[in-house]
C-alpha cells in the first residue's frame, strides 16, 4: 500500500508560507508532505513567502501544528550537494542538524544528494571517496537518531547506476537507502523502469515527475529537474511513472509517492492522476 504526498516546493512560485501549504493539504485530502530545511535565517521565509521550514523553528511545536491539519512529514529535504568539496564541512553539518530537528518533528527520513556537475579538479574516485567519508559520518548520527538517510537520484553521480550502486554501499547500514526520482532519472538519459528494477529493494521514498516534450529535448544534458512544468500524465515520462509505481506495488512498497510539479493547478491534476493509478492497481491506502 502506498500513500500520496506533495513537496511544498510546488508552491514556491506562488510565494506561499509553509502554513498555507498545510491549509491546502487539508483542503485537498493530502496527509503527507515533504519540505525543504533552511539552516539559518532567510528574509523571504521570515516574511512568510517561502513554503519550507527553518531549523530555528521549534520542531515539536511545528509537529503539533501539522497534527492539527492532519498532515505529517514524509521526509525532510536536506539535499545540499555533498559531492562538492564543502560537502565535508557545511554539507555534513547541515544534514546532521536537519536529522536532529527531524527526530523531534516526528519525521524519520532525510533526503540527500550530489551536485549536477562533478567537482572541478577532482577525479571520480576522489569524489566518491570523499562522499563515502561524509556519508559514514552522517550515518553515525542517523543510526543514533534512527533516521533513514535517502540518497536522491538528482546529480552527476546519483543518476549513473554504477556510481549510485557504490554510494548505496558506502556503509553497511539499514539507514542508507534510495529516494528514487523518476523524472530526474529520465532527464539524465536513463531508463527509469530499468533504474527502478535495479534498485528496487533499496527504494525507501519516491518523487514522481512527468517531463514535458519541450524539456525532454534536453534529455542527457541535465541530471535533474528543479521544478516540473508538467502535470503527471501530460508528459513523455507518464508511461515510465506508471510502470515504476506498478513495480513498487509488486514489491510490496509501503511508503510515500511524493508528487513534484510546479503550481496549484498542476499538482491538483497530478494528484488525481496518481490516485486513479493507485486505484487501478489496487495499491491505494485510505487517508490517515
Amino acid at each position: 500500500m502506498m500513500e500520496i504526498g506533495i513537496h511544498t516546493d510546488a508552491f514556491a512560485p506562488l510565494y506561499w508560507s509553509f502554513e498555507q501549504c498545510l491549509e491546502w493539504a487539508q483542503d485537498n485530502d493530502v496527509h503527507w508532505i515533504e519540505c525543504g530545511a533552511i539552516d539559518g535565517v532567510s528574509w523571504i521565509h521570515g516574511l512568510g513567502y517561502y513554503p519550507h521550514i527553518a531549523l530555528w523553528e521549534d520542531p515539536v511545536m511545528l509537529r503539533r501544528k501539522m497534527e492539527r491539519y492532519g498532515v505529517r512529514l514524509t521526509q525532510l529535504d536536506a539535499a545540499f550537494p555533498l559531492s562538492r568539496p564543502e560537502g565535508a564541512t557545511i554539507g555534513a553539518y547541515y544534514v546532521i542538524h536537519a536529522m536532529q530537528w527531524a527526530k523531534l518533528a516526528g519525521c524519520s527520513k532525510i533526503d540527500t544528494t550530489d551536485d549536477r556537475d562533478k567537482p572541478e579538479g577532482m577525479t571520480d574516485r576522489e569524489t566518491l571517496d570523499n562522499m563515502r567519508a561524509i556519508y559514514r559520518r552522517i550515518l553515525v548520527v542517523a543510526e543514533a537518531y534512527e533516521i533513514t538517510v535517502n540518497i536522491e537520484s538528482h546529480g552527476y553521480y546519483t543518476t549513473k547506476p554504477d556510481f549510485l550502486e557504490e554510494m548505496l554501499s558506502f556503509a553497511d547500514s539499514p539507514y542508507l537507502k534510495l529516494n528514487m526520482d523518476v523524472g530526474n532519472v529520465f532527464i539524465a538519459g536513463q531508463d527509469p523502469v530499468a533504474f527502478s528494477q535495479r534498485f528496487l529493494n533499496k527504494i525507501d521514498h519516491v518523487h514522481l515527475k512527468d517531463v514535458s516534450a519541450s524539456l525532454a529535448a534536453a534529455r542527457g544534458e541535465l541530471t535533474g529537474i528543479a521544478g516540473s512544468h508538467c502535470a503527471l500524465g501530460d508528459g513523455v515520462n507518464a508511461a515510465n511513472v506508471r510502470r515504476c509505481v506498478e513495480l513498487l506495488a509488486e514489491r510490496g512498497y509501503d511508503g510515500n509517492l511524493v508528487v513534484e510539479c510546479e503550481g496549484e493547478e498542476m499538482i491538483q491534476r497530478s494528484l488525481e492522476w496518481v490516485r486513479n493509478l493507485l486505484a487501478e492497481i489496487g495499491a491505494a491506502r485510505p487517508s490517515v
